[in-house]
């Protein structure tokens, strides 16, 4: 059975409807993402699931429970992270777990907790002088200090750099093999691809997709592109002619091709066949970014 249904969720502000006829599931165990571009719907679909939105129409169950009218009990079995937690400046890493500990009847260890995620050096440290990675570290361990079910983190590193975010996501991993299941939002295509197992791409209020990272690239026509820098000059005819190619374009001093097949295989036989080398050759695939942008008409990020 499902930890999480939806069913033809809405919800509007005023004219604006933000969430419109949304439906899916998530799976005990599972890494299940919410993804789309900015203004999507993502957000308010989860607050709806923490019991933090009321719907306008639809229905919602965690665990077999209505989020409106089963708040108090929820609250105990879901920790939440959201896009936009604080907490005052002077607060210590170790306040905070054990202030936000003494809110369950049955917590984690608080000091337990710190060091698993990695902020052992830091439990006498104030907020304000966690780096970006620390306070989302902190984040989560406050998301999950209640012992929860279910784990919903909305946007968890955005702001982070590449080596924070990492690190993030090496912590999601572990914090699901805890048993956890795990509601992430994001719209950052890397994350998705690394992390869920499953997604919905949300626009506009409404899922335009529901499957696998690898499903929903497989949506895409398996396009190839292959760039390179040529020793010498290369006449366009020479890569349009091979049934391989769809089209040949020129950035500065680099060629690209695009086609399907044995694309690769095609391109640098004529080339060697005609003396000329392919530096810095590269191959590239259909990627989540280009699923996204052709369910979606958006680039990732936007």
């Amino acid at each position: 059975m499902p930890v999480i249904e939806v069913t033809n969720l809405h919800k509007r502000y005023g004219d604006l409807v933000a969430v419109d006829d949304v439906s899916f599931t998530v799976a005990a165990g599972e890494i299940f993402g919410v993804l789309g571009p900015n203004g999507a719907g993502k957000t308010t679909t989860v607050e709806c699931l923490a019991g933090l939105r009321v719907p306008d129409g639809g229905g919602v169950s965690v665990l077999g429970l209505d989020p409106r009218r089963d708040a108090t009990r929820l609250r105990e079995r879901v920790g939440v992270q959201l896009q936009e937690s604080q907490l005052p400046d002077r607060l210590r890493v170790a306040e905070a777990l054990e202030l936000y500990a003494s809110f369950y009847r049955d917590p984690a260890d608080p000091a337990r907790l710190i060091d698993e995620l990695g902020l052992g050096d830091k439990r006498d440290t104030p907020y304000k002088k966690l780096s970006g990675g620390q306070k989302q570290r902190l984040s989560v361990a406050l998301a999950l200090v209640g012992n929860p079910e279910i784990a919903i983190l909305d946007e968890l590193t955005t702001g982070l750099d590449p080596q924070a975010r990492r690190e993030t996501w090496g912590l999601i991993e572990r914090v699901r093999d805890r048993g956890v299941t795990i509601v992430l939002v994001t719209h950052f295509m890397e994350e998705a691809e690394r992390l869920c197992d499953r997604l919905a791409v949300i626009d506009k209020g409404r899922v335009v997709a529901l499957d696998t990272p690898a499903g929903l690239v497989s949506r895409v026509a398996p396009t190839q592109r292959v760039r390179f820098r040529p020793s010498a000059p290369v006449d366009d005819r020479l890569l349009t002619d091979l049934p391989e190619v769809a089209s040949v374009a020129r950035t500065g001093s680099q060629v690209v091709v695009t086609g399907t097949g044995e694309l690769l295989h095609a391109v640098t036989s004529v080339l060697a066949r005609n003396q000329i080398v392919a530096a810095d050759l590269r191959l590239e695939q259909s990627t989540l970014d280009d699923a996204f942008v052709e369910l979606t008409g958006h680039r990732s990020g936007n």
